[in-house]
């Protein structure tokens, strides 16, 4: 709650616990309305959405909330009427109900943000009112809609523990007792688990510590005992730093069907708006992430999902006429490979042209007809990510801006992941994101530059390579390598962070192939070290600043190194290939 709350001090856990309940209610509320519109005729379904709406409307009445608890009433009263048999569901209906859905979302809102602003909910509760009594029009439907109505906004996911009662869509959720788990669950202040990972942290960096202290220890006969000793304790404190690690990190997990459950209405409501039929499928809502790291990947998968549904997905009669169903799919998987989760996002739409990205490309002036004859497939997809680009062929609510995608680009780049597009011309295309679990302790490859060592967080690293006379070439004054089929650039980046007598010998040197978001580049370094489990410390005030530098970590022999910024290093050669290109346009 806020410092200064619109609510009596006496009533500020009440309202938190409002808050997350409500919340927990209406992301349920979503996934069974829509599976109310694809079964009319399940009064089980209308039981469970009549006892939501009730349990909001009696908590929305104890704290006074007039505006929710008014407008569920009426909610309220259509549902009543349905499971009673005394109501058949119609056409426009189920509309009217997504509309007193979103407002209440929209309260819910100003609940949370401590500004409650008075809404004229007239026209929503005559609406509700007409359907009760028997008057309801569907035309009324479509004169509602042209007016404007306040937008929700996305719904962070609530602080605290995943729910046991996060519903999963694309089938019918199974029905779960509200509290049947909770016996077994708390909630926690997210601060005190930050204060806990922390804590978590140092005793990481002291477990490293020690462990380097016991391999430095001469084994004579002697200290052999007191080896043994020393050793044994080591092995204890490493395997239960180990597991407290982990038990931390779980608790901060949450679902990531918070954020899938959000979908299967976005794409309801694009395919009404555009006249096509689409089927989201959801596949492993189960899988856990950091709860830092849910919160900035909702809004890559929106436009992600839009970019599906709006630019993949064919209208029926255009997919009927290349022999596909009538109805588009959409399929939004998530699982966990090692250390990352992957997402994918597939459509079997009409695919990309990789041709017709390049001319695009052109017309707003994002590449040269030169580059584009030497450009790959790969890289034609790549292009979408540009800033200004967009192939729509007029602006509407969805698409046209040239903004979304660049976004995507942006959230991915900015949590250390990648993205891959493959897409086949009239078969559809399959966007593919890889994410780091967590941000606080990773996996770090570490490197050497001259007699300097720094840490590449391992999830921006695909591979290394060695690297022999004649692997490194220049085109158009850059340093690049072959990779099997790719050329990719090369960056000394010893000369890039001014590290004194770094990659003398570059004939034995290695290339530390990283990806962030699209781009891929190889890293050259002198020699490598090893990988290990580091602690981020952030640089301070003084060196926050630093270019390609993202952090700080403690050796266990005690020495300060750096971590490279993965996202940074790939814009400034991003940058400086781009000058490069047009000083030799202009020449």
């Amino acid at each position: 709650m806020a410092e200064h709350s619109i609510f009596p001090e006496e009533l500020h856990e009440i309202v938190e616990s409002f808050i997350v309940e409500t919340r927990e209610i209406l992301e349920e509320l979503d996934n069974n309305l829509l599976e109310l519109e694809q079964n009319v005729g399940d009064r089980d379904l209308v039981d469970k959405i009549f006892r939501a709406v009730h349990t909001v409307k009696g908590t929305a009445g104890f704290l006074s909330l007039e505006q929710i608890s008014v407008l569920a009433h009426h909610f309220e009263d259509v549902l009543n009427k349905l499971r009673r048999g005394d109501l058949v569901l119609q056409p426009g209906m189920m509309d009217v109900m997504f509309e007193a859905f979103d407002l209440m979302k929209v309260l819910l809102q100003q609940v949370v943000d401590q500004q409650l602003v008075e809404l004229d909910l007239s026209g929503i509760i005559g609406r509700l009112q007409a359907i009760s009594e028997g008057t309801f029009r569907p035309d009324d439907v479509a004169t509602a809609q042209s007016a404007p109505v306040p937008a929700a906004s996305p719904d962070p996911a609530p602080t605290g523990a995943p729910a046991a009662d996060a519903g999963a869509s694309g089938g019918k959720a199974p029905a779960r007792a509200r509290g049947d788990r909770a016996t077994e669950t708390i909630r926690v202040d997210v601060h005190r688990l930050d204060n806990l990972m922390d804590l978590v942290g140092e005793l990481v960096l002291g477990r490293n510590r020690l462990l380097q202290l016991v391999s430095d220890l001469n084994d004579t006969e002697a200290q052999a005992e007191l080896y043994r000793e020393l050793l044994d304790t080591s092995t204890q404190i490493d395997y239960i730093t180990t597991e407290l690690q982990g038990a931390v990190m779980h608790t901060r997990m949450v679902q990531i069907g918070r954020v899938f459950n959000k979908f299967p209405r976005l794409v309801r409501d694009i395919a009404r708006e555009f006249g096509k039929e689409i089927a989201l499928t959801l596949e492993g809502q189960e899988t856990e992430v950091d709860k830092s790291l849910i919160e900035e990947i909702s809004d890559p998968l929106v436009h992600l999902i839009r970019n599906a549904s709006d630019h993949g997905i064919e209208k029926p009669d255009v997919r009927l006429a290349a022999g596909k169903p009538r109805q588009g799919q959409i399929r939004l998987s998530a699982a966990h490979e090692g250390n990352h989760i992957v997402i994918r996002v597939q459509d079997d739409g009409a695919g990309m042209n990789p041709e017709k990205l390049k001319q695009h490309a052109i017309q707003r002036g994002l590449i040269t007809p030169r580059e584009a004859m030497d450009m790959k497939d790969q890289a034609a997809f790549d292009l979408i990510f540009s800033p200004g680009f967009s192939t729509a062929a007029k602006v509407s609510q969805v698409s046209g801006r040239g903004v979304g995608m660049d976004v995507v680009k942006t959230n991915i780049t900015r949590l250390n992941g990648t993205i891959q597009i493959e897409s086949e011309p009239g078969k559809g295309t399959c966007f593919t994101l890889q994410l780091p679990l967590t941000l606080a302790i990773i996996q770090s490859l570490l490197v050497r530059l001259a007699d300097e060592t720094f840490a590449i967080p391992l999830h921006s690293v695909i591979e290394v390579v060695g690297l022999r006379e004649g692997d490194v070439q220049t085109i158009h004054g850059r340093e690049v390598i072959r990779l099997r089929e790719q050329v990719l650039p090369l960056v000394r980046i010893g000369r890039t962070l001014s590290v004194k007598d770094a990659h003398r010998d570059a004939h034995h040197a290695y290339a530390v192939i990283v990806g962030i978001a699209h781009h891929r580049l190889g890293l050259m370094v002198d020699a490598l070290i090893g990988q290990k489990e580091i602690v981020i410390k952030p640089l301070g005030s003084f060196l926050k600043q630093t270019r390609c530098i993202t952090g700080s970590t403690i050796l266990g022999d005690g020495r300060v190194i750096m971590i490279l910024d993965i996202g940074e290093i790939v814009q400034v050669e991003t940058e400086r290939r781009k000058d490069t290109s047009s000083r030799l346009e202009a020449a």
